[in-house]
């Protein structure tokens, strides 16, 4: 029956890769692009390896992201993030990918859908289309083309490349931050909430929603140091079936969802659950010595049900916001110290990220989130789908 093509894009943006496709080169009915997406990407595959599709068989690889013409005269262009799962027949449209929002403004520049100066830096004004939210790239230029190569250096890459600033406006949410996650920053309306946990305990944590939904949890409420590397806690399946259940009902506790069976079926993207502690000393994967005085704090986060193998962007935001505001968990560990930017160890190494918080009329409001990435076209042409899948829904 032969393959079908379609146009697309494989890139890398910060620590995570995934398969970039112009809006228009994709069926408008959801159901049938969501078949063609996870035949790209390669899932469901019950041997978790993605063997036959684009994806890595990590939550970092197994990425979709679809980029438009905007509709809204403030913003450039749209951008909708799929996360795929690896076993599952699933594609999580809930939140954010703040590592590929760093290749969404060189995707958008190359395929003609922003007009950017020959030389210098261009402004793209992006839409996340899954959480309603504005964001600014700034992409650096050179005689007519992004510039991808570059001294920056970035924890968990290889490779250093070209520095590209994203600003995260209004990351705690707004008139149009999604709803269904209780309407503000904070959607239990506290800075720190006491969850019961049937069957694994009481858990103080701080529930806000800041560029994606996230749960901040200290490190020590699971028996935990801090300076966990991957390993240690992915090969922990009691460990890992725990910071499951509280996700899950912490999601419903947010608004997320119904019940927790909801949240782990279909919604493994978000919320994230990162666990935070001070600052301890570690070996980074990359074989680089952490010691406690390179950081405020130590952070890990969970995703798609591993712990990641460095931060995720939307995490780091998340992070940084909750870092700013007095009371939270995050907060408690820095002794509440306003930081212009917060310095944290993850896996791979470290981080820094800022946001710029202020209290109004007795409640806190971040304007803006900021923080550096690169990003790298890796192939680009067109990929291959057996032409069975378009006839399947």
């Amino acid at each position: 029956m032969g393959q079908y093509s379609i146009p697309a894009v494989y890139m890398r943006g910060g620590t995570s890769k995934g398969v970039f496709f112009r809006s228009d080169s994709l069926p408008e009915d959801k159901a049938l692009r969501d078949s063609i997406l996870l035949r790209v990407i390669g899932s469901p595959d019950p041997y978790g390896k993605q063997i036959d599709g684009m994806g890595g068989a990590t939550s970092s690889t197994s990425k979709l992201v679809v980029v438009g013409h905007s509709s809204r005269a403030d913003c450039d262009v749209d951008y909708l993030f799929g996360a795929a799962s690896i076993e599952n027949a699933v594609i999580d449209w809930s939140g954010n990918c703040g590592n590929l929002t760093s290749a969404v403004g060189p995707f958008a520049i190359a395929q003609g859908l922003v007009d950017a100066p020959a030389n210098g830096i261009a402004i793209v004004r992006i839409w996340q289309a899954n959480i309603n939210a504005r964001i600014i790239a700034h992409v650096p230029m050179k005689n007519g083309e992004v510039v991808e190569d570059g001294d920056f250096e970035l924890d968990g890459v290889t490779f250093p490349a070209a520095e590209i600033r994203i600003e995260f406006l209004d990351p705690g949410g707004s008139d149009d931050a999604e709803t269904a996650a209780g309407g503000g920053m904070f959607p239990t309306g506290n800075l720190v909430d006491s969850l019961d946990v049937p069957g694994h305990g009481t858990f103080a944590l701080t529930l806000i929603n800041a560029g994606n939904p996230a749960i901040f949890i200290d490190a020590k409420e699971l028996g935990l140091q801090g300076n966990e590397m991957q390993q240690d806690v992915n090969s922990h399946a009691a460990l890992l079936d725990r910071c499951e259940a509280i996700r899950a009902h912490a999601a419903v506790r947010m608004g997320l969802a119904a019940t927790p069976e909801e949240v782990t079926a279909q919604r493994p993207h978000t919320p994230k659950l990162a666990f935070v502690s001070l600052p301890r000393g570690y070996v980074a994967s990359s074989g680089k010595r952490v010691e406690p005085q390179d950081v405020h704090i130590n952070a890990r986060i969970l995703s798609m049900g591993k712990l990641h193998h460095a931060m995720t962007g939307t995490g780091a935001v998340a992070l940084a916001v909750a870092g700013a505001i007095p009371g939270t968990v995050v907060n408690r560990l820095v002794n509440g110290m306003q930081l212009d930017q917060l310095r944290f160890g993850h896996p791979s190494g470290t981080m820094a990220v800022g946001a710029e918080a202020l209290e109004r009329d007795g409640t806190w409001v971040v304007t803006k989130a900021i923080m550096s990435r690169s990003a790298r076209r890796l192939m680009q042409g067109e990929v291959l789908i057996p032409a069975s899948v378009m006839k399947a829904v």
